[in-house]
């Protein structure tokens, strides 16, 4: 799972931060020369209209994060007991078939059908690998969806009060070297996303 939460966090910090920036870039520009004045004058949150989120402590404290990531968990040990079973199956028969050749208990014309038999039962195991790993790769990007559009939608939310022009994602290793932490709202939204989610699950 831990290449699942690196794919759900990379993600998250490009899709957040880009996103916002669409959301907010079709409203009135700002006139830059009071901007300018007022960063001068003040630099607060409001006036500045930009705030930050945290994406790795909003992960690591957010309540559906973990729920979708437990479903996954789930679909993937279900997916490799399945996988394990069938292939169980596959090396008793090719087991069986083998020792009955060694011991002349088959003809040879049986033993060519028993062979051509597993040789299909092989090429199937390899397909239903690939088809499960192909459906787990779609649930980690259906996953990743639920959980970006959640975020935004519970954003647009919250921003409705604060009125930010921005509200823009960091974490280690993104592209953000500094930030204030007067800017910071990921504990207020944590404490929102989780109350607004757990309400939505009664």
């Amino acid at each position: 799972m831990k290449r699942a939460n690196l794919i759900v966090n990379g993600v998250l910090i490009i899709a957040v931060a880009v996103l916002f920036v669409l959301q907010f870039t079709g409203k009135e520009k700002p006139d830059t020369s009071k901007a300018t004045e007022k960063s001068v004058d003040t630099g607060s949150v409001i006036e500045e209209g930009i705030a930050y989120i945290n994406i790795d402590t909003l992960m690591n404290n957010m309540d559906m994060y973990f729920d979708l990531m437990d479903k996954l968990s789930e679909k993937q040990k279900s997916s490799e007991a399945e996988l394990s079973s069938r292939s169980k199956d596959f090396e008793l028969a090719a087991t069986d078939f083998q020792e009955k050749v060694r011991k002349g208990l088959v003809t040879r014309s049986r033993a060519r059908e028993i062979e051509s038999e597993l040789q299909q039962e092989q090429q199937d195991l390899i397909n239903l690998k690939d088809k499960l790993a192909m459906e787990l790769t779609e649930e980690q990007q259906v996953t990743n969806r639920k959980l970006i559009y959640y975020i935004i939608d519970y954003l647009e939310e919250y921003n409705n009060k604060k009125n930010y022009k921005f509200i823009v994602s960091n974490s280690l290793g993104g592209p953000f070297l500094y930030a204030d932490d007067e800017n910071d709202i990921t504990d207020e939204v944590i404490l929102g996303i989780n109350a607004k989610y757990a309400k939505e699950q009664e």
